[in-house]
């Protein structure tokens, strides 16, 4: 029966040690798998029964729509393992062709890969530019020489320099973990290139809950080690190849939902490497509200988890819409060379009507296309829209940005919303007073009262984002499913079975509702903007 540890112990709280408080976990084994205290530390002070059982809450990201590549991503929305489904139930079979023998301790990744360049373990820096390259590329010097006592010292004061970058911190956790010996590798998979901003926000996720893992390792003796990888355009699936050649390497986080992620996916599916992405994982809910994830093959559900998603992102803005604009009338604009984009935009035109709104035009903006925003604007006012949702991609932000601006001049202005890609600080930085007001749909949003919130600006000395909430959820569950079998076919049995998730929000349910947040004048925003994004009460 699986009970759940909060960090604080409930009875003679001397005798037990922890890491400190930390958002609920369900754990079915007789320690927590985020602080290492023992099941026995959660029943309450005269009480005999097994004591901390909470229910698991019905709240799932059924995809974190828009995380990394290719306008997808991965992720689940405070999610935490717990035990695998029943193992009669049937599962996807996945064959084996790549032998989950260690490479030498200290051998690393990138010495035989194609694509080296984009590849570390703290062996050279991918995100430069910032307060602490000298010290980076110090700890970087140490780390090629096998100097883990140095690597980790010029990490940690790169750390110092710079508490916002997740990179140094992965570094200096990996050193760690090679000093230890024997390390649990993944590789997390960003688009360091094209955006190097959404980069960092997974990897503060990933980096978050390396470092409460590695205070207390489930698999005695080893460490957590993250190889960073910079998935390049073009390079996809050439980059999951080397990973697949790569034996230490037993679980991978990323890609998205384009041609090429799905063509990495198929790589590592038929290598037999777990992968964590929207079409390579699935979610069932049973009677009692457990929700379950599974890793499925490519052709099963292909998109299954992104649908579910946008299927409730596109009610949500309907009702909002009807309900603050009423009768919402809405013009979307939307790149039809994007799947993530074309899909939301499809789901909008069959979402809106049932909100009693309408739809009144529909503006495609192709990538490469000579676009005039003040024009199109103008336009959709002209045809009656009180309400514009920009379904952009990640690469459409400039876009997005213009449009805003140009509806700044317009009158009366139109209420501006749209989806997740545009939670950036680009979007804030130069959106300037255009962006006033503009309402996000997101799988997640800060609060200040939520204990990851507080958790993960701690640690980063600043808000973060959904991609760090996410790819901490999904880092978790992947570590999860390692930890219980360290090998690629351990890890791919377990998730294949399922693994039951939960989470820690208090207010919505992402079945039901998909969270709101709007730009407001504050101090918590990116350097150079006087806007933050707050949630929508």
């Amino acid at each position: 029966m699986s009970w759940s540890c909060d960090g604080e112990p409930k009875n003679s709280p001397d005798q037990y040690n922890g890491t400190g408080p930390h958002p609920p976990c369900d754990n079915d084994g007789s320690i927590c798998m985020m602080c290492g205290l023992p099941k026995e530390a959660m029943v309450p002070a005269g009480n005999g029964g097994s004591g901390g059982e909470l229910p698991i809450k019905k709240i799932l990201m059924a995809v974190a729509g828009v995380l990394v590549v290719g306008s997808g991503g991965f992720g689940l929305y405070k999610a935490f393992s717990g035990k695998p489904q029943d193992s009669s139930q049937k599962t996807s079979e996945v064959t084996s062709t790549t032998p989950a023998t260690a490479a030498p301790s200290g051998e690393f990744l990138s010495s035989k890969a194609v694509n080296a360049a984009l590849i570390s373990q703290g062996e050279k820096i991918l995100l430069t530019g910032g307060k602490a390259d000298a010290e980076k590329q110090a700890g970087a010097a140490a780390f090629v020489g096998k100097n883990w006592d140095d690597a980790i010292a010029k990490y940690q004061q790169a750390a110092k320099t710079d508490p916002n970058d997740p990179e140094t911190k992965i570094y200096l956790n990996n050193a760690t973990a090679q000093k230890t010996g024997n390390p649990l590798t993944i590789a997390v998979v960003v688009p360091i290139g094209a955006s190097a901003d959404a980069a960092k926000e997974v990897l503060r996720g990933a980096a978050l809950y390396q470092e409460q893992f590695n205070k207390s390792p489930t698999v005695p003796g080893r460490l957590l080690e993250i190889v960073i990888v910079n998935d390049e355009v073009g390079k996809t699936q050439s980059i999951a190849q080397d990973l697949v050649n790569s034996p230490n390497v037993l679980g991978v986080l990323g890609h998205g939902i384009d041609s090429s992620s799905q063509d990495a996916i198929k790589t590592y599916e038929t290598a037999g490497l777990a992968a964590i992405s929207p079409v390579s994982s699935s979610v069932s809910i049973d009677s009692s509200n457990k929700a379950t994830l599974k890793l499925t093959k490519l052709l099963e559900k292909t998109d299954e988890m992104l649908k579910t998603y946008l299927q409730k992102l596109g009610e949500t803005v309907a009702n909002y819409a009807n309900k603050n604009h009423s009768p919402a009338a809405i013009a979307i604009f939307y790149n039809s060379d994007s799947i993530y984009s074309k899909q939301l935009k499809e789901l909008l035109v069959l979402e809106v009507p049932k909100a009693s709104g309408k739809i009144v035009k529909e503006v495609d903006i192709k990538a490469g296309a000579t676009f005039d925003a003040k024009s199109a604007v103008a336009d959709v006012s002209k045809a009656g829209a009180n309400v514009v949702f920009m379904a952009m991609s990640k690469d459409q932000v400039e876009q997005a940005i213009a449009i805003a601006q140009a509806n700044k001049d317009t009158s009366p202005p139109l209420a501006l919303m749209g989806g997740s890609e545009l939670y950036n600080p680009t979007t804030l930085i130069k959106g300037g007073d255009a962006i006033k007001d503009l309402v996000l749909a997101v799988p997640w949003r800060w609060e200040k009262d939520d204990p990851f919130s507080k958790q993960a600006s701690e640690m980063w000395k600043g808000r973060v984002s959904w991609r760090t909430a996410t790819a901490f959820d999904a880092t978790q569950a992947l570590t999860a499913a390692i930890s219980s079998n360290p090998t690629r076919e351990g890890t791919v049995k377990f998730l294949t079975q399922g693994t039951l998730i939960s989470g820690t929000a208090k207010e919505f349910d992402l079945f039901k509702e998909i969270p709101l947040v709007t730009t407001v004048e504050g101090k918590d925003g990116p350097p150079g903007s006087k806007y933050q994004f707050d949630a929508v009460k």
